[in-house]
Parts: structure tokens; sequence; C-alpha cells
């Protein structure tokens, strides 16, 4: 379903998991929902956790993340979940978050999280204060290479997804 924020348009992509642990989450979204790996996945090294993407027959999409050894990246989310984690954020996709920051901004709402750097996934996080409690994530996605090789879901947590730091999820 696309949506238009003043013209720009913002359709929903997935809503992402966290836990401690990534097989913990699988029994539910994989196992029991019917969730099949997307491929890819991987770790993103400087925030410091792995994530990776389960489709299911209508299109939707659900991520589940979980925190690299010695990362603090979930800290505060677990404490407020008493470590067991649950939902994360919401992803929304813009065709450009340029003017999708420009107009979030020309109305108020503070933001967190530019990330410009990368032209494969530039994205904002709409702050959780500003969306009644939800972590909103708008993201840009660039264009991928269709020779880059896709992990498999045990490549991934192996650590040996896009980005992977080699040691395998607990």
């Amino acid at each position: 379903m696309d949506l238009e924020l003043d013209g720009l348009d913002v359709s929903f992509d997935h809503t992402a998991v966290a836990a401690p642990r990534i097989r913990d989450l699988l029994p539910i979204y994989r196992d029991l929902l019917g969730g099949r790996h997307l491929g890819g996945g991987g770790d993103n090294r400087v925030a410091g956790y792995r994530t990776l993407q389960l489709t299911y027959a209508n299109g939707g999409k659900v991520e589940v993340m979980e925190p690299l050894a010695g990362s603090s990246f979930f800290d505060s989310f677990f404490e407020l979940t008493r470590g067991r984690g649950g939902v994360h954020h919401l992803n929304f996709h813009v065709g450009d978050l340029d003017a999708a920051v420009a107009v979030l901004t020309g109305r108020g709402y503070r933001l967190h999280g530019l990330n410009r750097g990368d032209v494969r996934w530039r994205e904002v996080f709409l702050h959780p204060k500003e969306a009644h409690g939800v972590l909103i994530q708008l993201a840009q996605p660039g264009v991928r290479s269709p020779d880059e090789p896709r992990p498999t879901l045990e490549e991934v947590l192996a650590g040996r997804g896009r980005n992977g730091n080699g040691i395998p999820s607990p």
C-alpha cells in the first residue's frame, strides 16, 4: 500500500523483531508462521547487530535481529522488554530520503540516526516519543548489484552473511 507524505511516495516494507538470539525467533516466525529466508542478511558491525529477513506468501516481511557479542545496541530496548525483546521498529520505504527529512523536520518532528553514507541503504528514524511509542524507520533503498552473493540462512547464523564477523549466532 503506497501512501503519501506531502507528495512523497511512502510504502510499508517490514516489521523488525529483536531478541537476544535470532535462533529463538525462528521457531515462531519461520517454523510456525511459515516464513522463508528472503536471502541475504548480515552484520552491522558499527552498530552491533545481526539481521535477516523472512518473507511470507502474501509478500509481507519480518526482519529478525540480535545483538552481536559485546554490543550495547539493544541494551535499553531489552531493559524495556525485561530482556525478552519484541517489535523493535516498523520500516517504511521512501523514494527520496532528503525530501522526507525536510518534510518531517519542517513539521517539527525530531529525527535521529540519519545515515546518508551508504548508497545501498539511506535511513533516518522517527523517535518513539514522536510516534506513540513506536520506532519508525524511513529508508531509501539503493540499487544492489545482481551479482552480489545472497548468503543463506545458515551462512548468516554462522556469521558469514554480509559484513559477517565470523562469529556464529548464540
